[in-house]
């Protein structure tokens, strides 16, 4: 055999076994209105399971987002305030999603979607300006916005001292 032949073939191999390239999510939050109620649908894989989420994203220009994450039958499993300077504050948390859980990834994933402020760890795509998926070491996260209805919101639901869910 050709050593040029050969050395083409191993080079061909190698390449074939490299890794897929990281991806990082685009800075969306322009996408969205300010002031909105951002209505979302949801696959998470955790463990070779998927389980399927609704949420619920009230956005303010001056007082944050309020995401509420609830299973199929309404049931809520995270209730979280995000205020605009990045404070994460836990108004509901569950087997399911624990405060810790909630503060270290689901606070982190609002941020990577619909955040204003630039985060350097959000690994995923946007494959559509309606459709995000964002996969971390122990889970991947298929969200797709439903509905979106431009408008302010009631300020109480962005008051941390305000347990009522919107």
């Amino acid at each position: 055999m050709n050593l040029s032949l050969l050395l083409l073939l191993l080079a061909t191999l190698a390449a074939g076994c490299a890794t897929a390239p990281h991806h990082t999510l685009p800075r969306t939050a322009q996408s969205f209105p300010a002031d909105a109620l951002i209505t979302q649908r949801a696959v998470l894989t955790a463990l070779g399971r998927q389980y399927t989420l609704n949420g619920y994203l009230a956005r303010s220009a001056t007082g944050g987002q309020r995401l509420i994450v609830t299973e199929n039958l309404g049931g809520v499993l995270a209730d979280v305030l995000v205020k605009p300077d990045g404070a994460v504050h836990v108004m509901r948390s569950s087997r399911a999603f624990t405060p810790q859980r909630i503060r270290r990834h689901l606070a982190a994933d609002l941020q990577c979607i619909f955040g204003d402020l630039p985060r350097a760890d959000c690994p995923g795509q946007m494959l559509s300006p309606t459709h995000f998926v964002i996969e971390r070491r122990w889970y991947k996260l298929d969200v797709q916005i439903v509905e979106t209805k431009p408008g302010p919101q009631s300020p109480p639901i962005f008051d941390e001292t305000q347990k009522a869910t919107p």
